[in-house]
This record gives C-alpha cells, sequence and structure tokens, in this order.
C-alpha cells in the first residue's frame, strides 16, 4: 500500500489543494465576465462575445463553460454543474477598437503568451481607456460625413456647407441630450428636432436650396447602422432573443429620428 506521500506525488493534480482550484477558477471567470463586458459595451455582436469568452476559458483550464449573453446582461458558467454568475450590462456604445483589444488579448491567451494575471491587467486597462476620438474629433467627422452623404444623395454643392452645420450640430445635441436625459430615445429624438429646424433655418435665409436633401444627409450619422448590422448577424447565427432585441433597439431609433423631423415639419412645412 502506497503512504499518503507517495500518492501526492505520484498524482500531482490531488495535491493541489481545493481552495486554491476554487480560486484560479474564479479568476478565469472574472476574465472571461471582463472580455464579455468589454465587448458587449463596444458594439460586438453576441455570438463574437459568446466564442470569445468560451476561447479564453478553454485556454485557461475550463473546457467545459458555458455562457449566454444577452444585450443587457451576460450569463457564464464554468461547467454545467456550477452556478452561473451574471453581470448586468447598462451601457452600450460603439467603440469597435476596444473590440479588436480584446480580440488580441483572447489570441495571446490561446498561444500560450499571456498568464491569467496578466491577461486580467489587460483587460483593466483596455476598459478603462477613453473613447479612441475626442469629442472634437467626432464631431467634424459627423459634421464632414453630413455634408458628404447630402451630396451623395443627389443634393447640390450649395447644400454641402449647411448640411455640415446641421449635422455637427445634430451630433452635439445628442451628445448633451444624453448627458441630461439617460433614456436614449429622448435624446435621438430631441437631436433630429434640432437637425430638422435649423435646416428649415438655413434654408430660409437662403444658405441652403434643398432642405430634404440637407435633412437626409444630416440625420446619417444618427442612423443605427451598426445596430442594423448586428441585429441581422447574430439572427442569423440563430440568437434570436439578441438579434430581436437588437432589430428592435434599432427601430426605436430610426423612429425617433422621423419622429423629431415630422414635428418640425409639421409647423413649418
Amino acid at each position: 500500500m502506497q503512504s499518503d506521500t507517495e500518492t501526492s506525488l505520484s498524482n500531482p493534480r490531488e495535491s493541489t489543494p481545493p481552495a486554491n482550484h476554487a480560486a484560479e477558477q474564479s479568476r478565469v471567470i472574472a476574465i472571461c465576465l471582463l472580455a464579455g463586458k468589454i465587448m458587449l459595451q463596444s458594439g460586438g455582436e453576441t455570438y463574437r462575445v459568446e466564442d470569445t469568452m468560451k476561447r479564453m476559458a478553454a485556454a485557461l483550464g475550463l473546457p467545459h463553460s458555458h455562457s449566454y449573453v444577452v444585450p443587457t446582461g451576460i450569463f457564464f458558467s464554468a461547467d454545467a454543474t456550477e452556478p452561473a454568475k451574471l453581470i448586468r450590462i447598462s451601457e452600450r456604445t460603439t467603440n469597435l477598437y476596444k473590440v479588436s483589444e480584446v480580440n488580441a488579448v483572447s489570441r495571446r491567451i490561446g498561444q500560450g503568451e499571456l498568464t491569467v494575471e496578466e491577461a486580467y491587467e489587460l483587460l483593466q486597462r483596455i476598459e478603462g481607456q477613453p473613447s479612441s476620438y475626442s469629442t472634437a474629433v467626432q464631431l467634424a467627422a459627423a459634421a464632414f460625413s453630413s455634408g458628404c452623404f447630402t451630396i451623395m444623395f443627389g443634393g447640390t454643392w450649395g447644400d454641402f456647407l449647411p448640411a455640415l452645420l446641421c449635422g455637427g450640430v445634430g451630433y452635439a445635441a445628442v451628445i448633451a441630450f444624453h448627458r441630461l436625459v439617460l433614456v436614449k430615445f429622448f435624446a435621438e429624438l430631441s437631436a433630429s428636432f434640432v437637425v430638422g429646424l435649423l435646416a428649415f433655418l438655413l434654408v430660409y435665409i437662403g444658405a441652403g436650396h434643398e432642405r430634404d436633401k440637407i435633412i437626409i444627409g444630416s440625420v446619417m450619422p444618427l442612423v443605427p447602422g451598426l445596430l442594423i448590422t448586428n441585429a441581422v448577424r447574430d439572427l442569423m447565427a440563430g440568437h434570436l432573443v439578441s438579434g430581436l432585441s437588437k432589430g428592435a433597439e434599432a427601430f426605436l431609433t430610426a423612429f425617433a429620428i422621423g419622429t423629431g423631423i415630422a414635428v418640425v415639419f409639421s409647423f413649418w412645412a
């Protein structure tokens, strides 16, 4: 009969204290949840979030993990017999740079280049990063793209500058209203109202020619293009709950934009 010492030497895994194993598992779960949170908050698709979490867990020693992701929350379990962990997602924006950075961390984990502690530190650093572009750069991009969209939709070059002004002011209004009102619907409705009102005023004083082209180009930075794309991709991947909820959110955004413009037309047309 083997002694306890011989048994522990021949079975090194059994010599690991259960408390240490539980702590290691908790750290891996925390890493996966943090990675999923960053990706979902930054505009990542549901199926991509689940796949990344599963790959990271498998590379860190949890090959039988399970995850269920919806736009407002993430459920993750290390094993079918273990209780699931939940993390709530309250804010979502578009920052594909962070999505790319998390994917890069996931690949480095899969190649064995990062330890658990290093991976967690990197993810915390990614989460704490501010937006890749300052507010001024975002406003400039929204304004310039509004002018270009106006030309693309058949407007004249005389409408380029009015659309540039309307688009920049409209995007600034979205940012400002969203800070005042937590409900995104009302922020987008108010911003589109400002765009429509400013377009009517510019055409009225002779600074623009075709107000419909100016309005169409100016509201394009507010259109939820990424949200619509993600909704379709999630539906195609079989994530019906996420796809339908993102589609509903995109519809509400489009409805808010249309309502704001319609209110202006009802008073001025």
